[in-house]
C-alpha cells in the first residue's frame, strides 16, 4: 500500500446490496469533507433509477454521487473504464481539499481501483487489422464460430454483433495462445464475483491493458451488512417490492420501448431488468417475476458478500447497528489527518 504519511485520504464503503450504504455515505458526507463517487455498474446507466436504487433527487441534492447516470443503456462500460474515471474524480476531490468516498457493491470496480487491471496484453494493430480483413472475406458470424471452438465460455457470453469484444476475445487468443476467458480467470481469482447482467462475465471482454500498482491513497476500508443472512434477504425482498410500487415495470416498458435495447445488453441483464423484461416479454407470470427477481439479487448479494469475506483490510459495520457513523469516523480518523 501506499505510503500514508504522505498519501491523501480515500474512503471505501463496500457491502451488499440493500446493507445501508447511501444512507451511511450522506451521514459520512455531512460530518467530514467527502464527495461521493458512485462503485456501481447499474447506476451508470441513465434512464434506470427505479431498477438500480439510485439515490433519489432529495438525496443527491444534499450529496451529489459522481459516476452515475454517465452511460447509454445501449453502451458498454468496463472496470477499465471505471477505474480511468474513479482516478480521475479521486484526483479532482483531493485537489479541492477534501476526501474522496467510494461507495458501491460492484467488487470488481473496488479490486480493479486498488489493484489495477488484469495481464491481458495490449492491442496488436496488426493483428486487429488481420481480424478485421477475415470478417470483411468470411463474415462475422465465422468469426464467431472460431471464438466458439477456441473459448466456449467467451463464444458464449460475446454476442455475435458485438464486433469490439469479438475481435478483442480472438485478438488475446492469437497474442497468447489462451483462452480470454481463462486469463480473465486466473486475474480474478477465487473470489471472482458473478452475477447476472453487468457482473456476469462482463469484464474480461473489455479489458485492455492498464497500468497495474497500487492506489496512491491512503485507504480506508468499510464493508457495511446485517449480522444475520435472514434480515439481508427481508430487505432485498422489501425493497423489491418498493421498486414495483414505485414504477418498476414502467421503467422497464420505457427501456423496451426504446427499439435499440435487448436482453442481451449488459444494462438489461443487470439483477431486476431481466426478469422485468421476461415478464412484460410474456416469458413469466407476475409471480414468478417477483420470485426470480428476489432470487436473483439475493444471489447477488451473496457473492458480494464472497468477495467481501475474503477482502484484505476491512473494518466491517453492521447494518442494524445504531452507531454505525460514530464507528465509521472513528476507525476512518485513525487512517487520516481529517477530523
Amino acid at each position: 500500500m501506499t505510503d500514508t504519511s504522505t498519501a491523501p485520504p480515500a474512503i471505501l464503503l463496500m457491502g451488499p446490496t440493500a446493507s445501508g450504504k447511501t444512507d451511511l455515505a450522506i451521514e459520512l458526507t455531512r460530518r467530514l469533507p467527502c464527495e461521493i463517487i458512485s462503485v456501481d455498474s447499474a447506476m451508470i446507466y441513465r434512464d434506470m433509477d427505479i431498477g438500480t436504487a439510485k439515490p433519489t433527487a432529495e438525496e443527491l441534492e444534499q450529496a451529489p454521487h459522481r459516476l452515475i447516470d454517465i452511460c447509454d443503456p445501449a453502451e458498454a462500460y468496463s472496470a477499465a473504464d471505471f477505474r480511468r474515471d474513479a482516478l480521475a474524480e479521486m484526483q479532482a476531490i483531493t485537489a479541492k481539499g477534501r476526501i474522496p468516498l467510494l461507495v458501491g457493491g460492484t467488487m470488481m470496480y473496488f479490486k480493479a481501483l486498488l489493484h489495477g487491471m488484469s495481464n491481458l496484453p495490449s492491442a496488436d494493430p496488426a493483428v486487429r487489422q488481420a481480424l478485421e480483413d477475415e470478417a470483411l472475406q468470411r463474415g462475422w458470424a465465422a468469426l464467431h464460430g472460431d471464438l466458439a471452438a477456441l473459448d466456449p465460455k467467451a463464444a458464449e457470453l460475446i454476442h455475435p454483433n458485438n464486433r469490439q469484444r469479438l475481435l478483442r476475445a480472438l485478438e488475446v487468443i492469437r497474442l497468447t495462445g489462451r483462452p480470454i476467458s481463462e486469463i480473465w480467470q486466473a486475474s480474478a481469482g477465487a473470489g471472482n464475483e458473478k452475477r447476472e447482467g453487468i457482473e456476469d462475465y462482463p469484464y474480461f471482454t473489455q479489458w485492455q491493458a492498464d497500468e497495474p500498482g497500487a492506489l496512491p491513497y491512503t485507504v480506508t476500508q468499510l464493508a457495511i451488512a446485517p449480522g444475520e443472512r435472514r434480515v439481508l434477504h427481508e430487505r432485498i425482498r422489501l425493497r423489491f417490492l418498493k421498486m414495483l410500487d414505485q414504477g418498476f415495470l414502467d421503467e422497464v416498458r420505457g427501456l423496451m420501448a426504446r427499439g435499440d435495447l435487448t436482453p442481451e445488453l449488459p444494462s438489461m441483464r443487470c439483477v431486476g431488468y431481466r426478469q422485468a423484461w421476461e415478464y412484460l416479454a410474456g416469458g413469466c407470470d407476475y409471480d414468478e417475476m417477483v420470485a426470480k427477481g428476489v432470487a436473483a439479487t439475493r444471489q447477488l448479494a451473496k457473492r458480494q458478500l464472497t468477495w467481501l469475506r475474503k477482502w484484505p483490510d476491512v473494518n466491517w459495520l453492521a447494518s442494524e447497528a445504531e452507531d454505525n457513523v460514530e464507528a465509521a469516523l472513528k476507525i476512518i480518523r485513525l487512517r487520516t489527518t481529517f477530523n
